[in-house]
């Protein structure tokens, strides 16, 4: 069993939430990371990503803001992000 490590009573929801990915940037992130967020984000609005490339272009990171309704999304999301070979890591 995979446990998040996610303490409830530190967190106050409804909350905003600052979701940050890194992947190669040969891999489409921005639209796994929104069809991800989409899946556990009732109102996910995939204009609140912004991208930026490493300064030689192997890598991307993406944050993604949206709003937390409980502790199960985060789990949900996270569990799901890191199914994906092309995330190579998450915060």
């Amino acid at each position: 069993m995979i446990t998040t490590g996610i303490n409830e009573q530190l967190w106050q929801f409804p909350c905003e939430y600052h979701l940050k990915v890194m992947g190669h940037a040969e891999h489409p992130l921005t639209e796994i990371v929104s069809e991800i967020a989409a899946k556990h984000i009732h109102d996910f609005d995939a204009t609140r990503i912004t991208t930026r490339s490493s300064s030689n272009g192997k890598y991307i990171s993406i944050t993604a803001i949206f709003t937390l309704q409980n502790k199960t999304q985060i789990e949900q999301l996270y569990l799901e992000l890191h199914t994906r070979k092309e995330i190579l890591w998450t915060l």
